[in-house]
């Protein structure tokens, strides 16, 4: 039975369940429970397991070294589900301390397994929406790398950071205008969409586009802004006339 088949109070215990065998093991420095949890085919614990191990680190100072110790004998785990977890849960420790989980990080982008990459990019975008400078110095590292899937996942993974903060990650994408590839283009473009339609978000993207050399990749993204505010026109705070017009009358 899956982890949502549950009822609400059963799923409570479980997660406390979770969280105290975590608890345990890194107490007793062992990685049985780790190991499990991280394991589970169920998306849900794995979450419960690294929501906890990272609630721990940031609760118990003395209990911190254990558990990167732990993380980082998993982080090399043959399971990728593992992997993935330790991840994650390295992403919820950088949301206050980049700085000890900034090697799982580069260690992730480069790792066999899509599902590890792709927690990278999650916890990416949780860190940087928490604990924005140290995360964006390490991005910038990465955005002219020569593998062209890293310089993608890094444009995807800033993206929350901006939708509330856009003078945050737009100089980073500017770095990327003239890139040739078309996933990462793409992804460009869509970063650009998905920062441009909160409250006072449209006006700091287009006044920053005007600087950009690649017009065809503006006008592309001019494209997408558009798009967004129509798709998100219960959210967006510009309508999707609105949105259009101020563009006509901001770009020249």
């Amino acid at each position: 039975m899956g982890f949502y088949d549950l009822e609400k109070e059963k799923r409570k215990e479980v997660v406390a369940l979770v969280s105290a065998a975590i608890r345990s093991g890194i107490e007793n420095k062992k990685s049985n429970a780790f190991i499990k949890y991280f394991s589970d085919e169920d998306t849900y614990i794995r979450k419960a397991a690294y929501l906890a191990t990272g609630k721990i680190f940031n609760e118990q100072k003395k209990l911190q070294a254990e558990i990167l110790d732990q993380l980082k004998q998993l982080s090399v785990h043959e399971n990728e589900r593992i992997r993935q977890t330790v991840i994650n849960a390295a992403g919820e420790i950088g949301k206050f301390d980049f700085g000890a989980v900034a090697l799982f990080m580069e260690k992730g982008l480069f790792d066999e397994h899509h599902s590890v990459r792709n927690a990278v990019i999650g916890s990416i975008k949780k860190m940087g929406e928490k604990n924005p400078k140290p995360v964006l110095e390490f991005a910038a590292r990465y955005l002219d790398h020569p593998d062209k899937e890293i310089r993608r996942e890094i444009c995807h993974g800033i993206e929350l950071r901006g939708r509330i903060h856009p003078q945050d990650i737009l100089p980073l994408l500017k770095q990327l205008e003239f890139d040739t590839t078309a996933r990462v283009k793409n992804t460009l473009i869509h970063v650009i969409g998905q920062i441009s339609y909160k409250k006072g978000c449209l006006e700091t993207v287009i006044s920053h586009l005007k600087n950009w050399k690649n017009k065809d990749l503006v006008v592309k993204a001019f494209e997408e802004i558009i798009d967004v505010h129509d798709r998100y026109k219960d959210f967006a705070e510009l309508t999707t006339d609105q949105a259009t017009k101020y563009i006509e009358e901001h770009f020249k």
